[in-house]
């Protein structure tokens, strides 16, 4: 049976989410719910007016902390908490944050808890805004802004859309999986052993789908966007890795600093991985490749008629089984399996077939789940542990270093094996 990810990276990491007043403010749950699933501490402080929107004791149920308003309040049971609050996180998130909490931040007025917090806190803070268009794009604003990124501040810039007012433009609260996604990358940024955690290793990934050719217009092929390949691509470029793609037709853009080598049809994947394989210490296999193809490719369109068209199809060569057929000591063989049932029993298969050393399994059919979607939902099956790690829905940004985080342990595994005699080995075994 599987369980929850452990999710190292962030399991303990301590964020403040303050709270504004404006009808976006119900989101904040969600933020608060996105930020502990992937283990953070969450505590929320709140403005006078943010409570007139939704009720500290939502907050308080949901981080099962008190939620400060007024640091002077007489169930406050901290008198100092400005400072202390402030001073013991590792980030501060303003969400919903108002035109009012901007001016307020950038000149250094400090009229209130959440105020004062700011000017007190030593933590990296994280601003997602939400207001009128009129007044999101007034230059007063604006220059609030600059001013606020010109001292360090980070900004999650608000979203297109029609807002509570009925006015349509920009100014609506970016969705709350993005602030948390934009949250967890600036934690990662400030945690050197995450930044080293993959230093040194020459990362090869699959990504995307692939075209088979029935004539020169037309093809078969698959939904994948490259998205959840991309995400770990970047990912591991963060973390030190050397990454190279190999993609097939994507519709999320690559990621920056990785280098990309395109490969449409599986027969050229095949060729692009085997050619730089000799290279690579980890191999990921998040393409979604095509496993038939058509025996025969028209060099001419095939013209409409009334008569019926068989396809016969043939098998493409298996990437991610010659790959792991390589039998490299130091390499290790990741491969992705995107089930719509059974998908357990199907991964841990594949995973026992292809002779890998970790398959990501995910049900595409799961709302939220499938391709070209941002969040996902996977099982981390490892061949080394007995218990699958279950990874609930979220960002695809967070996925990636979950299963990176595993990967890390395979490669510690590996190295501690390696180190053991034989005798201890068969022990092991």
């Amino acid at each position: 049976m599987a369980h929850d990810a452990s999710q190292n990276v962030f399991q303990g990491r301590k964020v403040a989410l303050g709270i504004c007043g404006g009808i976006a403010a119900y989101k904040a749950a969600e933020v608060l719910r996105g930020l502990q699933k992937a283990g953070c501490v969450v505590r929320v402080a709140m403005t006078a007016r943010a409570c007139e929107f939704i009720q500290p004791l939502t907050f308080r149920a949901l981080s099962g902390e008190h939620v400060i308003v007024d640091d002077y309040a007489p169930d406050n049971p901290d008198p100092i908490a400005h400072i202390t609050f402030s001073q013991t996180v590792e980030l501060l998130i303003i969400a919903p944050a108002t035109a009012n909490i901007l001016g307020k931040f950038a000149n250094g007025i400090a009229d209130d808890f959440l105020t004062s917090t700011y000017l007190a806190s030593t933590a990296p803070v994280l601003i997602a805004p939400a207001m009128n268009s009129s007044m999101w794009e007034h230059p007063a604003t604006q220059r609030n802004v600059e001013r606020l990124k010109a001292d360090g501040v980070f900004f999650i810039e608000p979203d297109d859309g029609e807002m509570a007012c009925g006015t349509i433009g920009p100014g609506r609260l970016s969705e709350p999986e993005r602030i948390v996604a934009a949250a967890l990358d600036i934690l990662q940024t400030t945690n050197t052993d995450v930044l080293q955690a993959l230093a040194g290793e020459k990362l090869l990934i699959t990504v995307g789908a692939t075209r088979e050719a029935l004539d020169p217009v037309r093809f078969l092929s698959n939904n994948s966007s490259g998205r959840m390949g991309f995400a770990i691509a970047e990912a591991a470029r963060k973390r030190g890795a050397e990454v190279h793609v190999i993609a097939g037709s994507t519709t999320a853009d690559a990621p920056a600093g990785v280098a990309v080598t395109r490969a449409f049809s599986a027969a050229e994947m095949h060729a692009a991985v085997m050619n730089e394989l000799p290279e690579a210490t980890i191999f990921i296999g998040a393409a979604a490749v095509a496993d038939y193809r058509p025996a025969q490719s028209a060099r001419q369109k095939i013209k409409k008629s009334d008569a019926e068209i068989t396809i016969k199809l043939e098998r493409t060569q298996d990437i991610l089984a010659d790959v792991a057929a390589v039998n490299r000591g130091d390499l290790l063989v990741i491969g992705f399996a995107a089930e719509t049932e059974n998908v357990l029993a199907n991964a841990r298969e594949k995973l026992v077939r292809k002779n890998l050393d970790a398959v990501i399994a995910n049900d595409v059919t799961r709302e939220g789940a499938g391709f070209d979607a941002l969040t996902n939902e996977v099982i981390v099956i490892s061949r080394d542990k007995d218990t699958p790690i279950h990874v609930p829905l979220m960002p695809k940004t967070n996925v990636a270093n979950i299963i990176l985080d595993e990967i890390v342990r395979l490669r510690a595994a590996r190295e501690n094996l390696a180190n053991l005699t034989t005798d201890e080995r068969r022990k092991k075994a």
